[in-house]
């Protein structure tokens, strides 16, 4: 039996836990620190996923065996270099190697000078200079922060002065703290945006299936960016081909760059991608399992997660490693808080009925969550709980996800009902 810790306290974590459970249901799991969620699968451990030496500490004293990091935030800031320097195996790459998603200008010029397909740019730490690049390059035009900004620091302007405004409140006002004081401004990219993430050795990886997030807060891609409302897998324009092409034209040259600068690469690669015509460009990379992406991505997972997450974090190979996959569909709807992306209220009651978490086409997982004095389940964050919805197609799984999130309740609930409409319009069906 071994012993696996689970690093975060989001959907992404909770989805993470069930799947390495399924394959492994006689370890023993943490989730530090976990959520509401969690709790039935793990035992959860009060410590912060950012407090590096409680973590390495608990670990030594539990005898932990394998830890897998889930948040972007730890990994940036070393928590798997100080569980390597312990001896103690980790999924995750290193702070050096995960500043391909903590520093997008350091991203940026990686792809630059490895002819990486993406978006022309330049970086700013000074206002002047970001805003006369700005009215050279016209609009629309995207400003982001280059730092760690919960994924809401990338903006499409479709105006000059909203990107003067937006360049502004990174560069001068600190909307984003440290976060912004560079900023990347390029080009707007047309096309359709696409996740693909990529289980990394260091040299080689292993395609996941294709997945598609949905940043803004509204229906019909309206209103500001967020953390993510909902996702949605498999997608038709992520066909062998376009697979192919990312991971010869875009991946394995990112690996190979990072490797020759001494940050080799191990863990879960997520590209964004922009496609136009049937040609990937790069609009970010994430270094860890996307959120809600990984939501929608797992249940569909026949081959055993386990034995490749190990198999990574104890320094083995990937190559030749093929991942097998249900020919359904998960559609992943998240349930928010009102006010999000904004400010918004905590401990509002949540009502799951029993019947749902019953069904084997229904997967709640839980993000914002917690157990209060009274035992009962609480809304802890602004992003609550993902309701995936497993189907025979997407326009089956959004149905099913849809209705089970109109039967959940809380106070100020708010989802989008349209997640994955791009692929429901493609195939056809209203």
């Amino acid at each position: 039996m071994m012993n696996v810790l689970i690093v975060g306290s989001g959907g992404r974590e909770h989805a993470l836990l069930w799947e390495l459970r399924c394959d492994r249901p006689h370890d023993a799991f943490y989730a530090a620190p976990g959520n509401a969620g969690t709790a039935e699968l793990a035992e959860n451990v009060a410590i912060a996923a950012s407090d590096i030496p409680a973590l390495v500490d608990f670990c030594e004293a539990r005898s932990i065996d394998l830890v897998v990091v889930g948040p972007e935030a730890p990994l940036a800031a070393g928590l798997v270099d100080a569980l390597w320097d312990r001896r103690i195996p980790a999924f995750g790459p290193r702070a050096r190697a995960a500043e391909i998603e903590s520093s997008k200008a350091f991203a940026k010029e990686i792809m630059k000078r490895n002819t990486i397909p993406t978006a022309a740019f330049e970086t700013f730490q000074d206002v002047a200079r970001a805003e006369s690049y700005i009215r050279t390059r016209g609009a629309p035009i995207v400003v982001k922060a280059s730092g760690l900004a919960g994924g809401k620091g990338s903006i499409v302007c479709e105006t000059v002065e909203e990107a003067l405004r937006t360049a502004r409140s990174m560069l001068e006002d600190r909307q984003f703290g440290e976060a912004g004081a560079t900023v990347v401004v390029e080009e707007f990219l047309e096309g359709e945006e696409l996740s693909l993430l990529f289980l990394c050795d260091g040299a080689d990886a292993v395609p996941m299936l294709g997945s598609q997030d949905h940043k803004r807060l509204g229906e019909g891609d309206t209103g500001p960016n967020t953390g993510g409302m909902g996702a949605y897998a498999p997608v038709s324009i992520a066909d062998e081909t376009l697979v192919t092409k990312t991971l010869e034209r875009i991946v394995q040259p990112a690996l190979w760059a990072l490797a020759r600068e001494d940050r080799v690469y191990r863990g879960c690669l997520y590209v964004g991608l922009m496609v136009k015509d049937g040609e990937p460009y790069v609009v970010e990379f994430n270094c860890r399992f996307g959120d809600p992406e990984a939501q929608a991505i797992l249940p569909l997972l026949r081959s055993p997660l386990f034995e490749t997450v190990e198999r990574i974090a104890r320094g083995g190979s990937v190559r030749d490693l093929e991942l097998e996959w249900s020919p359904g569909a998960a559609v992943c709807i998240v349930l928010a808080s009102a006010g999000y992306p904004g400010a918004y209220e905590k401990g509002k009651p949540i009502s799951i009925p029993g019947d749902l978490v019953e069904r084997e086409d229904i997967l709640i997982f839980h993000a914002g969550t917690r157990r209060d004095a009274e035992k009962r389940t609480v809304t802890d964050g602004g992003r609550v709980l993902n309701v995936v919805g497993v189907g025979p197609n997407v326009p089956e799984a959004a149905r099913i996800s849809r209705e089970a999130a109109e039967l959940i309740e809380f106070e100020g609930k708010i989802f989008r009902r349209d997640i994955a409409w791009r692929q429901i319009e493609r195939l056809g069906i209203a």
